[in-house]
C-alpha cells in the first residue's frame, strides 16, 4: 500500500487554492490539534493516515481529488461519542474553513455532502463520495489485530457509557453492516475487502452476545 504523507498531502491541497505554507499553517495545527485529543482513541490522525493511504490507491478513479482530500481532513475534526451532530457540526466547520480560502460554493457543497454521508454510509450517485465512504470503512476488513485495535478503540472512546448500552449499540450496528447486500459500494473495495469485513463483524457479533 502507498504511504502518503499526511501532513504533506494537507499543504498540497491547500496550494491548490492558492495558499503558501505559511498561509496553510494555521489550519494544519488546527486539524492537528482536533484529531489529536486526549479523548480520541480512534478517530485520530492514524485513523486520516490510513484512509490517504486507501484513496491513495484509487486516486486515479477519482474526479475531484483535492476537494475529496478537504472531506478526508475535516470529517471527524468535530467529534464527542455523547453527540449525533459530529457529521453535521464536522461539514459545517468545513465549510467555513473553505469559504475563508475562495472555494466555490459549489465545491464546499460537494464536501459538505461527503462528510454528512459518512453518518449513514449510504450508497452515493457521486462516485468519489462512495470511494471516501468505503475507504473510511477499511478498517473493516483489516486483519484479526488491527480489527481489534479498532474495536479497543472505539470502545474508550466511548467509556461514559455503561457496558450494557454500548454492547447493546454495538450490535445493532455490526448487524446493520452483516445485513447489507455489500458492505463496499466500489468493486475496488468490495474485491479487496467484503468478505474479511464480514468474517471479522461476524466474529464481534458472536463475542458480543
Amino acid at each position: 500500500m502507498e504511504v502518503v504523507d499526511l501532513q504533506k498531502q494537507f499543504f498540497e491541497t491547500f496550494s491548490q487554492f492558492g495558499l503558501s505554507k505559511s498561509e496553510t499553517l494555521p489550519y494544519w495545527r488546527e486539524v492537528e490539534s482536533a484529531y489529536s485529543g486526549k479523548q480520541r482513541h480512534y478517530h485520530t490522525l492514524k485513523h486520516l493516515q490510513y484512509l490517504l493511504n486507501e484513496l491513495s490507491e484509487v486516486k486515479h478513479k477519482i474526479s475531484h481529488w483535492h476537494i475529496l482530500m478537504f472531506s478526508l481532513y475535516y470529517h471527524d475534526i468535530i467529534y464527542s461519542s455523547i453527540s449525533y451532530k459530529n457529521e453535521l457540526k464536522s461539514a459545517e466547520l468545513a465549510s467555513e474553513r473553505l469559504r475563508d480560502i475562495g472555494v466555490s460554493e459549489e465545491k464546499i457543497e460537494k464536501c459538505r455532502d461527503q462528510i454528512l454521508a459518512t453518518k449513514h454510509h449510504k450508497t452515493s450517485e457521486d462516485m468519489d463520495s462512495n470511494y471516501f465512504l468505503d475507504a473510511d470503512l477499511a478498517i473493516l476488513g483489516a486483519s484479526e489485530e488491527k480489527y481489534q485495535q479498532y474495536t479497543d478503540g472505539i470502545r474508550k472512546e466511548y467509556k461514559l457509557v455503561p457496558g450494557g448500552i454500548y454492547r447493546k449499540g454495538r450490535m445493532k450496528l455490526v448487524k446493520k453492516f452483516l445485513s447489507m447486500d455489500r458492505i463496499y459500494k466500489t468493486d475496488h473495495f468490495y474485491e479487496k475487502y467484503e468478505e474479511k469485513a464480514r468474517a471479522n463483524l461476524t466474529s464481534e457479533l458472536k463475542l458480543l452476545q
